[in-house]
């Protein structure tokens, strides 16, 4: 038991030391980022959790908390999740079932894509003929984060066969 003024063990120390790194880092290169149309960040092509982070400190004003949102409950609902920038857009796998989730910076929303969106109960109310499969949502400055259907979603989505490019 730990009681106020005794130190933590030095493995959470070093944890927390990293992610801060980690952290600072993804923000000092979110500064030199360009920004697309719509303001969706250019980050390099790249597998893991630097450049997803890198592009989420780069996505401008209230959209950056809905990326940090999305990524913490992605990691928190799949803990052995994949992650990866392409195409400008974070993506979100399970090893050798392919991506399951992406997300994309527009003008005035964040857009979450499910590959298998049609898979999905209840099914994401976005999509055309055109996108076959695939089921996105619109999230909007001010919108109502519905935390308990998006972590639906993302546990349904992973267990699913994926995209592969």
């Amino acid at each position: 038991m730990m009681t106020e003024g005794t130190p933590k063990p030095k493995a959470n120390r070093a944890s927390r030391t990293s992610q801060a790194r980690k952290t600072a880092k993804a923000g000092a290169e979110a500064e030199s980022v360009k920004l697309l149309s719509g303001g969706n960040p250019q980050i390099a092509k790249a597998d893991g959790d630097a450049p997803v982070q890198a592009y989420i400190a780069a996505m401008p004003g209230w959209k950056s908390d809905v990326g940090r949102w999305l990524d913490a409950l992605i990691v928190r609902t799949v803990p052995d999740v994949r992650k990866a920038v392409r195409w400008n857009s974070p993506f979100y796998g399970v090893e050798g079932r392919g991506w399951f989730v992406s997300t994309h910076c527009l003008t005035k929303y964040v857009r979450v894509t499910f590959f298998a969106g049609m898979s999905l109960r209840p099914v994401p109310a976005g999509g055309t003929p055109k996108s076959k499969e695939a089921r996105w949502i619109d999230i909007y400055e001010g919108d109502e984060l519905d935390e308990p259907q998006m972590t639906a979603w993302v546990k349904q989505a992973a267990a699913l066969p994926g995209w592969v490019p």
